[in-house]
């Protein structure tokens, strides 16, 4: 018996895939014999297949309690409850990215998240029934409310008795100053920077409003991190400039101390969608970055070097290892609202941090409460968490069902909203999704090859 299974041309062989996230190439031959069950059962395909559970000898009901552990298994993130509280402390930041979501750069216009806020929400946070949390500080440029960020570590834990929370922080760091090194330091924050690049691609991506080389001022806080053993990484953002420099953007995370990039492709909205013309650029043109990136980094690899890029580690843990990182945009449902929370500096509570981005630029559908008025069981069981869980299990929404990429993908119900106004996308050529077919295309290439495979193993 044949199991159930979604196939697509990669090269010259075709890729099968199940449930499980198993998969296998197969020549045009051998697929012929396997979908019209003439492989011979005593060769080493037929073993192969049965064993990744493509085939089975006995009954349905013996392949359903054969499978259901394995299943249980890769999707055990829904075993799980809110794990990732994002609090927006402030709305102020002193950078002017090109693709930025519409922060405010004015100060008589900032926001700042108040005390009396603060405490109500992660009084809210801590209801979460997950036991392991982790508290993140956005902003904004989080630092610009370095107080608020003190008191909620420091009133979380003189108030929690029984979870453990790990903190960290998204900031251009330039705000940074010693007494924030030694508090990050004594409550061990862990933090995350952006960096697009080398110094001329860095400064035209991301400019400070006042400082006139955004690039080597980083460069000095990442050395003060560095000195007082903070820990740190990084994230990159790739607009239509950065297409030019693939091994250079690399060797600018190497140089760093860094071992690793997440490549991170624009998103049409907000301001990058009004500048599109001038910082986008088509699916395409990003694959051929993409593959260039790979290709550079496993050449890096071949050399003994251990270096790895984030968005592929996260698709190789469910290829290789059948069960996937908890990244809450590559999971099926995705993970608004049952896996992280965004708490604005108002107090408004949104499904997520593209929820609360989408607020930014005036819209507030995704805003799921607020710290004064609900609790985190009103949340979970209100109308727009369990419509964005129904409408983000691909398993169900006709134009992922069929996919081969299915079992490592995810969706995005604010972004699909965003573009087309409804939370499930009716475009077969959704830019997101072309992007991660993209790049999933280019993954199972590089698998084709066997030398590849034993260095990512290594990255998962």
């Amino acid at each position: 018996m044949i199991g159930p299974f979604n196939f697509k041309k990669i090269n010259n062989k075709l890729l099968i895939t199940n449930d499980l996230g198993n998969y296998e190439y197969l020549t045009k031959d051998e697929f012929y014999q396997f979908v019209n069950k003439k492989l011979d059962s005593s060769s080493d395909l037929y073993c192969r297949l049965k064993e990744k559970m493509f085939l089975f000898d006995d009954s349905i009901e013996y392949y359903v309690k054969a499978v259901s552990p394995h299943l249980r298994s890769s999707k055990s993130y829904l075993y799980a409850a809110t794990s990732l509280h994002i609090f927006v402390v402030s709305n102020y930041c002193n950078s002017n990215c090109i693709y930025c979501q519409a922060q405010s750069n004015q100060l008589n216009s900032c926001k700042m998240m108040t005390k009396e806020i603060a405490k109500k929400s992660v009084d809210f946070a801590l209801h979460s029934p997950q036991k392991e949390l982790n508290f993140e500080f956005q902003g904004g440029e989080p630092l610009s409310n370095f107080e608020i960020i003190k008191y909620i570590v420091e009133y979380t834990n003189s108030v929690n008795k029984e979870k453990t929370i790990q903190y960290s922080l998204v900031s251009n760091l330039s705000l940074l100053t010693d007494e924030m090194i030694e508090f990050f330091k004594k409550y061990n924050v862990s933090i995350s920077t952006s960096l697009d690049g080398h110094e001329l691609l860095h400064n035209y991506n991301r400019p400070l409003s006042n400082y006139p080389n955004t690039y080597k001022l980083l460069g000095k806080t990442i050395a003060k991190l560095k000195e007082n053993n903070i820990p740190y990484g990084a994230i990159q953002t790739t607009t239509k400039k950065s297409l030019k420099y693939p091994q250079e953007i690399i060797n600018e995370y190497r140089e760093k101390g860094l071992n690793n990039i997440f490549i991170r492709p624009l998103t049409p909205l907000g301001y990058a969608l009004d500048k599109w013309d001038k910082i986008g650029y088509t699916v395409d043109e990003f694959k051929t970055f993409y593959k260039q990136c790979l290709n550079y980094i496993l050449e890096i690899n071949k050399k003994g070097i251990f270096f790895k890029e984030g968005h592929a580690s996260i698709f190789l843990s469910k290829i290789l290892g059948g069960v996937g990182i908890n990244y809450m945009e590559l999971r099926s449902p995705c993970g608004a609202s049952i896996g992280q929370l965004a708490y604005y500096y108002d107090g408004n509570i949104y499904t997520c941090d593209e929820g609360r981005m989408l607020k930014e630029m005036g819209d507030e559908s995704f805003k799921i409460g607020n710290v004064f008025k609900g609790t985190y069981d009103t949340m979970a069981e209100s109308k727009l968490t369990k419509t964005i869980c129904k409408y983000s299990i691909l398993e169900g929404l006709p134009q992922c069902s069929e996919c081969a990429y299915l079992p490592y993908c995810g969706t995005c119900p604010v972004v699909n909203y965003a573009l087309e106004k409804d939370i499930v996308s009716h475009s077969m050529h959704n830019y997101r999704c072309q992007i991660y077919k993209g790049m999933l295309d280019i993954i199972f290439e590089l698998l084709q090859n066997e030398k590849n495979i034993d260095i990512f193993r290594g990255w998962i």
